[in-house]
């Protein structure tokens, strides 16, 4: 990593998902203690910092994102306390520490909803809310047509202290999590006193989930098409195809994402931010195109976005080639980030193609991300070659499973609990039956059995993450080029020599001359790279 810029510019950050990660209580969900057992591993593994999904107060409807007080710690992960020895300790190991903070909706178990249901229409405890009467005659129908993103309405109706059908609430989400007012004074002061709570602790940063939700049309107006809106955030790459610009339109569009005043919520944020020392830092979670992204690192508002087109970019040399050359030239001068996977979605050997195959090319993919200039983030089991992980239906927990009746199987699969040790579940985990079941065979994908195993991806990403600090090619300021002269191959090209070649076609490729630094998959033994292979070189 460079040392005159700011850390998180080049940074490798760790995503732990803590329900899921160590679970030093034995009641088989994952804590903070199991965080702090486990930082020695995080530390060996070459990462500059960790990002902690929630572990604030919450019923868990939606793992941890329903949150009923942003500035404490649920039980169930330990105590305040416990949050403070993990930053101290992890600062101890030069680790940073990047928390989430959930601006766009309270639980509806948070007093102040609690307070809104027991206060009348108009009140000002409602005016913290999206509150609206309903259409229809009786007032039956929501207010709008908007659409949740976990499918369905994003309305939901009160039932008043008379006992009658009353007002309704937006939900973005799922229906226990209620929007928030963010024209509302109190909402913009509780959250600036949020920030403030969990930077006096230490904290080096937050992402920030749902960054571009935050502002609403406050006419509330119908949209042409909500079902549409709601697939341009989720589920469309930008294929630069008509339907794709369609959708993207949408968005762009849209009266409850992506306002343009929602940047002035990040301006109050920043200068919070920047009166601390230490490089304090934030990154939006936004599904958005680079045109659109680059407002939210704008050098006054946040300091990173992710890279969503990249993360659901399929394993072709010209998709990946496009949107790796279209984000780096649409947010200059910000730095960008890369992602292969995270809570929300698919792991990345699932996504691309499941089996062998799919972990052969989510390691080249990996070498392809952790070789381009920018902040790389890495989510937990990532590095361990893990698949989705079967959940039986009667298991399931993620509201999207429930409120698409089935259609949609949601995200457990990639928030099974991590494979520490032993041949059989919970495979070193904590505890004897964990909160999501882990499947059968994964013993030899545990941190214990790859270990020492230099084939493992284990150590794949032990040496790759070690070389992106070390060659002078890969340092922040490193030129990049990519050129494709074959339309299933990429070929980028760093500062110092540094080569890097990902074949993304059936048959082999030759070689380029020069020293051969890592590589995905062994070399032919010609030397030349086989198909769903990446290697690094030094010519």
């Amino acid at each position: 990593m460079t040392t005159s810029e700011p850390w998180w510019r080049d940074a490798v950050v760790y995503q732990v998902y803590p329900r899921s990660f160590a679970d030093e209580s034995g009641d088989g969900e994952g804590d903070l203690a199991g965080v702090i057992s486990r930082l020695p591993y995080l530390a060996s593994l070459g990462v500059d910092a960790i990002w902690l999904s929630p572990f604030y107060p919450s019923p868990q409807l939606d793992a941890g994102y329903d949150v009923s007080d942003p500035r404490a710690v649920d039980p169930r992960f330990g105590t305040l306390e416990d949050a403070q020895r993990m930053i101290n300790e992890a600062h101890a190991r030069g680790l940073r520490v990047i928390v989430d903070l959930v601006p766009n909706h309270f639980s509806t178990a948070h007093e102040w909803f609690q307070e809104a249901l027991a206060s009348p229409p108009g009140s000002p405890e409602r005016a913290r809310f999206h509150f609206r009467e309903g259409r229809g005659p009786n007032g039956d129908e929501p207010p709008n047509n908007w659409a949740s993103l976990f499918t369905g309405p994003s309305w939901t109706r009160v039932t008043e202290a008379d006992g009658l059908p009353g007002q309704w609430y937006m939900n973005m989400f799922d229906s226990s999590q209620a929007d928030l007012n963010w024209t509302n004074p109190d909402v913009v002061e509780d959250f600036h006193t949020t920030l403030r709570f969990w930077l006096d602790m230490g904290v080096d940063g937050f992402r920030v989930d749902v960054a571009f939700g935050l502002a609403k049309d406050m006419t509330y107006p119908d949209v042409p098409d909500p079902v549409g809106l709601v697939e341009g955030v989720r589920l469309d790459l930008d294929t630069g195809s008509e339907e794709s610009q369609r959708r993207r339109d949408l968005v762009a569009g849209s009266p409850y994402m992506d306002r343009d005043e929602v940047q002035d919520i990040y301006r109050g944020w920043r200068a919070i931010l920047d009166s601390y020392e230490g490089d304090r830092m934030a990154v939006a979670e936004a599904w958005l195109p680079p045109a659109r992204a680059r407002r939210y690192v704008a050098g006054d508002t946040l300091h990173q976005i992710f890279n969503f087109d990249f993360l659901m970019a399929p394993w072709d040399a010209g998709a990946l080639a496009r949107v790796i050359t279209s984000t780096i030239d649409g947010l200059a001068p910000a730095p960008v980030t890369w992602a292969l996977n995270n809570h929300d979605t698919a792991r990345v050997a699932t996504r691309l193609g499941g089996g062998d195959v799919g972990v052969r090319r989510a390691r080249a993919l990996a070498m392809l991300a952790h070789a381009l200039p920018g902040s790389l983030y890495i989510f937990q089991g990532e590095e361990l070659g893990l698949q989705d992980a079967e959940i039986p239906n009667e298991r399931r927990e993620d509201p999207v499973f429930f409120r698409s009746k089935g259609e949609q199987l949601g995200r457990d699969g990639a928030r099974a609990p991590l494979p520490w040790s032993g041949d059989a579940p919970p495979y070193g985990f904590g505890g004897q039956h964990t909160w999501l079941p882990q499947p059968d065979g994964w013993g030899g994908l545990t941190v214990a059995a790859q270990q020492d195993d230099p084939a493992s991806t284990l150590a794949l990403y032990r040496a790759s993450i070690l070389l992106r600090r070390t060659h002078p090619g890969l340092a922040g300021d490193a030129p990049w080029r990519i050129t494709t002269d074959r339309d299933d191959v990429i070929v980028l090209e760093r500062g110092a020599g540094f080569v890097c070649v990902s074949n993304c076609s059936a048959g082999p490729i030759p070689a380029p001359d020069g020293m051969v630094l890592l590589s995905s998959a062994p070399l032919l033994a010609d030397g030349s790279i086989p198909p769903d292979t990446t290697a690094w070189f030094q010519t």
